[in-house]
């Protein structure tokens, strides 16, 4: 099985308080992803294990997600909230965000995507999931659907052409050898966002 999907995974009033979270927070802004991520927003939040706690210090709303989403046999993350709008698009790729860390890393096990907002008349933005160029998936996100799918898959979505924001909570999930796991940081943010400047008096 190369994905599944569990439906209705969380509440309505979890996901909008979610939304919210993201959209205002301040590292939220034009995305850290490589060149692939055409047009999207968001920032990232790498971690092992030992620090999920610290995570959900700094990111409360996370808990619920995390709680669901990880994986017991991963030990290191890449977790990032993910904005596409009209004309927004990611282009073929098989996820590796902790290679900047270690350079001899693998694909994750596995990737878990929580699709938060949805509109209900989105045109494009299906994520099209290939195994050595055999396409395996093709999944129209669903608000309130948590997906996991095989960290080695190529994976691409669709160019939005509609109005509206998709926006979903991504973690690439690895479990690392202790001496590829020593490579990556226990906590680290990663933003694009322009730190805040003193106020004068």
């Amino acid at each position: 099985m190369y994905y599944y999907q569990q439906p209705q995974a969380f509440s309505s009033r979890y996901l909008n308080k979610l939304q919210n979270r993201i959209l205002t927070s301040p590292y939220f802004a034009v995305n850290n992803l490589n060149r692939d991520f055409i047009g999207t927003k968001g920032f990232s939040v790498v971690f092992r294990r030992s620090h999920i706690a610290t995570v959900e210090e700094h990111f409360p709303n996370f808990k619920l997600y995390l709680d669901r989403a990880l994986q017991p046999d991963c030990n290191a993350f890449y977790l990032n909230p993910l904005l596409l709008q009209a004309g927004s698009r990611v282009d073929p790729h098989i996820d590796r965000s902790l290679r900047s860390y270690c350079k001899t890393i693998d694909p994750p096990a596995v990737v878990s995507v929580l699709y938060i907002a949805v509109p209900e008349d989105l045109e494009g933005g299906e994520l099209v999931l290939r195994s050595h160029r055999r396409q395996v998936g093709c999944i129209r996100p669903e608000r309130n659907t948590l997906l996991f799918f095989q960290g080695d898959l190529t994976h691409a979505v669709n160019r939005v052409t509609s109005d509206g924001q998709r926006l979903s909570l991504v973690c690439e999930q690895y479990n690392l050898e202790e001496h590829q796991l020593e490579e990556i940081p226990e906590f680290q943010l990663e933003s694009r966002a322009s730190q805040p400047k003193n106020k004068k008096p």
